[in-house]
């Protein structure tokens, strides 16, 4: 049974109960799901260590952000690919491309395994469909993948009109799906020309993950030219992480850590 909060854009969110909580109790008496004692491989070793160190933990949320031609979607392309081969259900539901252009992107990427390809923009259509893939492969992580959530909507208005709550709103449906089912959720956000995020920073706080891919513009850096890949926040492990890569029509490829200042979206 889960319990329901309000949220501050006055949504209903309906969170995981603590069976044995109660009021006095001692937080090393909280039992903790086994499900959230896992960590989810993804198949690439410098994604499992920026996520903390063995992978994905079920019920997270997440956002990417980056500036614009680092290669978001390039990158979730590629981590939709080897979450399937990883042996886990990936749905990657786009709003930014038609169908067949993503299947013409992942066929110059070489994918070897492929996932789940969706088209949706009303996000309960989204989540409808992710749970039909977990009813239809019982006992598999599902990781739901959203390029982007700018592009989606979340049926407030009836005439299909979105304003500057409707991300949130839309975030809000996706983390309540995430802690009810323990799923994993991983949205491309709105940026601006510099890469900046456009949304609130409300979302920034709701999120548990934020990871920021950008590329480095110094001349003068020994990484000038190549992505950076760096996780700004996790709440499942240490934030502050970097990782430079190297892109080519093949995809993102580590060339190593990052230990450099000032790179901030």
């Amino acid at each position: 049974m889960a319990k329901e909060s309000t949220s501050q854009s006055g949504m209903k969110l309906a969170f995981n109960e603590i069976p044995n909580f109660r009021h006095g109790m001692n937080v090393l008496d909280i039992t903790v799901p086994e499900a959230l004692k896992r960590r989810i491989n993804t198949g690439i070793d410098w994604v499992n260590e920026a996520f903390g160190g063995k992978g994905l933990t079920p019920s997270t949320a997440g956002l990417l952000t980056g500036t614009p031609g680092a290669g978001k979607t390039t990158f979730l392309l590629q981590l939709a690919d080897s979450l399937t081969g990883s042996g886990h259900v990936c749905l990657f539901n786009t709003g930014e491309e038609s169908l067949l252009q993503v299947r013409t992107t992942v066929e110059r990427l070489g994918v070897r395994n492929g996932f789940v390809p969706g088209n949706d923009r009303m996000a309960a259509d989204v989540l409808n469909h992710a749970d039909m893939l977990a009813r239809s492969n019982p006992g598999k992580q599902v990781v739901l993948i959203c390029d982007s959530l700018q592009t989606l909507d979340d049926g407030f208005y009836p005439n299909g009109a979105t304003n500057s709550m409707t991300p949130i709103r839309v975030f809000e449906m996706f983390t309540e799906w995430a802690k009810a089912t323990f799923g994993i959720v991983l949205v491309i956000g709105q940026v601006t020309k510099d890469g900046k995020f456009a949304g609130k920073q409300q979302l920034i706080h709701m999120i548990d993950v934020h990871g920021h891919l950008m590329i480095d513009e110094k001349p003068k850096s020994e990484t000038y030219g190549m992505r950076i890949f760096k996780m700004k926040k996790n709440r499942f492990g240490c934030s502050g992480k970097g990782f430079v890569l190297n892109l080519d029509s093949k995809g993102l490829t580590e060339a190593g850590s990052y230990t450099g200042e000032g790179e901030d979206e």
